[in-house]
């Protein structure tokens, strides 16, 4: 059986942001009436797993403001107009983390929340690591921590890890350390 697909009638812009667009499309549903759809418009993201040679793993603990709490995260950003996925993930390392790596994985891809937005976010996962300085922008403030797999896992299971697009990552990712 095939599902029925939905026609976009037409699209307009509601307000744009450095990060996202937020649109309003006139749809025709499939039983032929018209509806409305709100979401965010997005170029997708990037996720890096950064993993040390030992094996053990850098996240970085953040203040996110819509849940007024920190949060225990893999280096991540979206991609810019024009930018790729690869050059993303590059910049999102280098800015948040403060490394670059040479060895680079794709461990696969993921939408985080599929009737919010059209962002897909690419995991890589990054080896060979070698320090620089971090040059995060104004907005962002980071901790960086090193957890082993297992810690990972048992601070998802406590709650401590609660950021939905690390914990989708890390259960793509980890048959890949």
């Amino acid at each position: 059986m095939s599902l029925k697909r939905w026609d976009k009638l037409s699209s307009s812009i509601l307000f744009r942001n450095r990060w996202w667009t937020y649109r309003r499309d006139t749809v025709r549903l499939p039983a032929g009436g018209e509806g409305e759809y709100h979401y965010v418009d997005s170029f997708g993201s990037s996720l890096v797993v950064p993993v040390r040679p030992d094996g053990s793993l850098i996240l970085l603990n953040q203040y996110r403001y819509l849940c007024d709490r920190e949060s225990l995260e893999f280096p991540c950003g979206g991609v810019k107009e024009g930018e790729s996925y690869d050059a993303a993930a590059a910049r999102e390392l280098q800015e948040e983390a403060g490394f670059v790596a040479r060895d680079w994985k794709i461990a696969g891809e993921f939408n985080p929340y599929n009737g919010v937005t059209n962002e897909f976010c690419r995991i890589y996962i990054a080896r060979n690591l070698s320090a620089l300085k971090a040059a995060s922008d104004e907005t962002e403030e980071f901790e960086q921590w090193t957890l082993r797999p297992d810690e990972i896992e048992a601070r998802i299971v406590s709650g401590v890890i609660w950021d939905g697009m690390t914990i989708a990552a890390w259960t793509i990712a980890k048959n890949h350390i």
